[in-house]
């Protein structure tokens, strides 16, 4: 427990037994008297919570504040015990069964309460209960209830105990840091021998193999990363939790009380307790500011939190990063110490605390002792010590070699080699034998990620890379990336692993069959390492990306040719997905530009392997079929073009090709109503469908016609692409697509993509693919039915979408918290006869209906429209013409559609509410 200064400015335990005594006293009867003494107890409590709260928000000490709650606590806790043996019930000579001692267990028994913790109390009986043992407890317990504190509470004997103690390991560890608290003195110290003796003694690799178990089991939980950009700082890896195991560990074996002790144990370094300590301050100080922040025992730092957190605690925006992002980012510092104490130093302890595993190498006999020099200590690698300051070089080599035989690394030797990071200096990064090892490691086919990750966390990796040292716990403030910058790119490598080795066949087939034909594996492992390198600098990341792959590659021993190549893929990384997902790719200058942009084959194959690698490392939920489809069209279309298969007069004949093959579908249809069929059509869309969409439209146009509907809506299910192709076909009229777009959202549907058509007989077939809001198809047949009837209640003026939409849920608060600049882009020059109008901004229900609303009212003719939503940030890209068939030009026109478009993407980005509370938390 921390060190408290002028406790009886927390609480006068004197002065508050005295007026306890003197409420007793006053009392009229029991009722009267249980009132009286809960006011005497609430004024002390909220008094000294008080007192705590002013000291922690003026020193921002976490540990003395928790140290405060728990003094607090105690002495409110005594202050009832004495009034209830000495006032309440009376015995004059108690009887050795009628003893009774009150102790502390799990976190307030190592004494640390946060403003919203549990109160654990085991009430120790020498034998077993009596009445007069149960009415002391009654009455501390409904004291405690009704000052609105959460108690788990046990009463045993102490053989009892004992019992529970050797069957249940989570009891063992809760008594491991049980404290005396009050009443009987004997008790406790009885009990503690009995523990040692009969439960401690000799189970250490049994509590040492459970808590790792434990640890992991919980890590797996919790998303098994401590990079995840919404953490929680108890349970969450490189939490508070993981610190307490490794305190829980050492106290187990060794019966420390500090961590300090172990110190003196030789298990870790002055330094390391240093850095122990730091890390336990840091969390426990973010602990008592969430809690008071939040008003309950909230223990994520969600993103709602986070800015006023970075606030409290004085990160402010430096160098073009924010200060919320500064925070998290020395979270993420914060818990990889942690990782890394309690990774390297619990497996120590299980090292030498377990029975020796029996030695398991492929590929090699059980007598072997060593491999490529390294010694073997069971099944995993070891070095000696003083290893590393006469051959630094092994520093990487030591992870090469795990890698190419598929063995851990002994804990003992990533111990050394975090204390030996000082060695990889200017001469070693400078070192060709060095650098050659990490390209090894970086494009074995081997598992990568896993040897890039043990790196990361042992600190090697951001030391022999200083620029990707610069991006480790590197956040980015939005909903879209869901891991740090470093754990990102480490994750993209693994996936490019995995296609390469063909694990991902029915997800990424195009991906997995392109990377065989690359011809340079180190420039698209490269490229994929160094795609985020700069993130975090205040600049394009793109760009300055680019500067660091031209300085680093050539260190890494690429030829001149291949750094280029590299410099490229990480300046135009995002190109591939910016077009594909915000362009009309069957317009033709679309392909053009972006063909003009490649140039060559080899780079649209290392540009498609690094896209797919780089948006399906991004998080869960992120990629999905409808994606994988634009990037394969935009992937062969570019193809032809750069192979000169598809100059810009082809496309007259591929539009009569897919009339042609359509005419032969349709076989069995009268040939006038064919050829009636054929010329409704333009060029644009006969390019725009396959060939069995084509005929599906055909016989869903041919039935409408002949059954006189005014409006026909289709729903189908492409489940490969994870949408819902929904066909629209009825008059064209102004304000058509808007309305569609309203029905569509009301029904809770994401329009990811819009294809608008009309043909020459002035009926209009619009197609449209829509999500769910979990990024999936909508597929029950109640949802599609209810998906048609409200695009023909808007359609047919039956629904008002804009109040529909006004009604509906707001966004989670977590989420209002992101704010999004509203941009809009008008371009003439990427179509050579649309005008493209692109906007950015904060998503939310409606903002499409809103959007085309706008756009129709201003005489805009929507023609294509492509939906791209990245988190919380919305970008939707518009083919327009005017009322006239042609471009928008006109400067005034121009203004106008941005002045109507900006309030309306402004909307989004009113201010969230106030998070918590300024009270203290119950």
């Amino acid at each position: 427990m921390a060190r408290l200064k002028n406790r009886r400015e927390i609480i006068d335990r004197a002065a508050v037994m005295e007026a306890a005594r003197e409420a007793v006293e006053a009392a009229s009867g029991d009722a009267d008297r249980q009132a009286r003494l809960l006011a005497v107890y609430r004024d002390a409590l909220e008094r000294g919570r008080a007192t705590v709260r002013t000291r922690f928000e003026a020193d921002h000490r976490g540990p003395a504040a928790a140290a405060g709650l728990c003094f607090l606590t105690d002495q409110l806790i005594r202050v009832m015990h004495d009034i209830a043996v000495s006032r309440l019930y009376p015995v004059a000579n108690p009887t050795a069964g009628e003893h009774l001692a009150i102790v502390a267990v799990g976190g307030y028994g190592r004494g640390e309460l946060a403003p919203a913790s549990d109160i654990d109390l085991l009430f120790l009986l020498p034998y077993k209960r009596t009445a007069y043992s149960e009415q002391v407890i009654e009455h501390i317990l409904y004291l405690l209830w009704d000052l609105g504190l959460k108690v788990g509470h046990a009463t045993r004997s102490i053989a009892d105990c004992i019992r529970q103690l050797q069957a249940d390991m989570t009891i063992r560890t809760a008594m491991l840091e049980a404290r005396f608290v009050w009443g009987s003195k004997d008790l406790f110290p009885d009990l503690r021998r009995r523990f040692l003796r009969e439960v401690v003694a000799g189970s250490g690799p049994e509590f040492v193999e459970a808590k790792l178990k434990e640890r992991d089991d919980r890590h797996q939980r919790m998303g098994d990363s401590r990079y995840v950009l919404e953490p929680n700082i108890k349970d969450g890896k490189g939490g508070l939790r993981d610190l307490q195991t490794l305190y829980w560990i050492g106290k187990y074996l060794y019966q420390v009380n500090e961590v300090s002790q172990l110190v003196e144990r030789g298990m870790i370094s002055r330094s390391e307790a240093n850095l122990f300590q730091k890390a336990h301050d840091f969390l426990w100080s973010v602990r008592f500011h969430l809690h008071y922040l939040t008003g309950r025992p909230e223990e994520r730092l969600t993103f709602d939190v986070q800015p006023e957190l970075a606030r409290r605690m004085g990160y402010s925006a430096r160098s073009g990063t924010k200060g919320v992002e500064r925070f998290m980012k020395h979270y993420f510092l914060v818990a990889k110490d942690v990782g890394d104490l309690t990774r390297i130093y619990c497996a120590a302890l299980e090292a030498r605390h377990q029975r020796r595993r029996r030695l398991r190498i492929p590929g090699f006999a059980v007598f072997s002792r060593e491999v490529e020099g390294l010694p073997l200590e069971g099944d995993r690698l070891a070095v000696p010590r003083g290893h590393f300051k006469e051959h630094p070089l092994d520093l990487l080599r030591l992870f090469a070699v795990a890698q190419r035989h598929e063995l851990d690394i002994h804990p003992d030797a990533l111990y050394q080699v975090t204390r030996n990071l000082k060695r990889i200096d200017k001469a070693l990064r400078a070192d060709p034998a060095a650098n050659r090892i990490f390209l090894e490691i970086l494009t074995s086919r081997k598992d990568a990620e896993l040897t890039l990750r043990r790196m990361n966390e042992a600190g090697v990796f951001g030391r022999f890379i200083p620029d990707f040292g610069r991006v480790v716990a590197q956040m980015q403030y939005d909903m879209y990336h869901v891991y740090t910058t470093d754990e990102h790119t480490i994750f993209a490598i693994g996936i490019l692993h995995r296609i390469e080795q063909g694990l991902l066949v029915d997800e990424l087939p195009l991906a997995s069959g392109i990377i065989k034909q690359v011809l340079s594996r180190e420039v698209l492992y490269v490229a994929v390492l160094l795609h985020d390198i700069a993130k975090g600098r205040g600049g394009d990341h793109s760009i300055l990306g680019a500067r660091i792959a031209r300085q680093l590659c050539p260190r890494l021993g690429l030829t001149n040719e291949q750094t280029e190549t590299v410099a490229w893929l990480v300046e135009h990384h995002l190109a591939m997905s910016r077009t594909a997902f915000k362009r009309d790719l069957n317009d033709p200058k679309t392909i053009v530009d972006f063909a003009e942009l490649v140039q060559s084959p080899e780079r649209l194959r290392l540009l498609l392997c690094l896209t797919v690698a780089d948006i399906r490392a991004v998080g869960p939920q992120v990629w999905n079929g409808w994606k994988a489809s634009l990037l394969r069209e935009i992937y062969h279309l570019t193809e032809e073009r750069i192979a000169g298969t598809s100059a810009p007069d082809v496309r007259e004949a591929r539009a009569a090709r897919a009339k042609e093959a359509l005419r032969e579908a349709l076989a069995d249809w009268p040939a006038a109503l064919v050829e009636a069929h054929l010329v409704r059509g333009n060029p644009r869309y006969w390019l725009a469908f396959d060939a069995d969409t084509l005929r599906r439209h055909a016989r869903l146009v041919r039935e409408a016609d002949e059954a006189g509907r005014s409006l026909t809506v289709d729903t189908r299910v492409d489940s490969y692409h994870a949408v819902t192709e929904v066909t629209v076909y009825t008059a064209d009229h102004p304000g058509l697509f808007s309305r569609i777009a309203g029905g569509l959202a009301v029904s809770g549907a994401s329009i990811v993509n819009a294809r608008i058509h009309t043909f020459t007989d002035g009926m209009a077939l619009d197609v449209f693919w829509v999500q769910d809001a979990e990024g999936g198809a909508f597929d029950r047949p109640d949802r599609l039915a209810r998906l048609a009837a409200r695009i023909e209640q808007s359609l047919a003026g039956k629904l008002r979408p804009a109040a529909e939409l006004d009604a509906a849920p707001a966004l989670p608060r977590r989420t209002r918290i992101f704010t999004v600049p509203p941009r809009v882009l008008i371009d003439n020059n990427a179509s050579r006869t649309y005008t493209v109008i692109e906007v950015n901004g904060r998503d939310r229900p409606g903002l499409l209906y809103d959007l085309t609303f706008a756009l129709s009212d201003l005489g805009l003719q929507i023609a294509n429209a492509k939906i791209s939503t990245y988190g919380e940030r919305v970008v939707d890209v518009f083919y327009v013409r005017d009322v006239f068939g042609m471009k928008v030009e006109h400067h005034g026109k121009l203004g106008q559609i941005r002045e109507r478009l900006i309030p309306i993407l402004d909307r989004a980005n009113r201010p969230p509410e106030t998070v918590g509370a300024p009270q203290a938390a119950e």
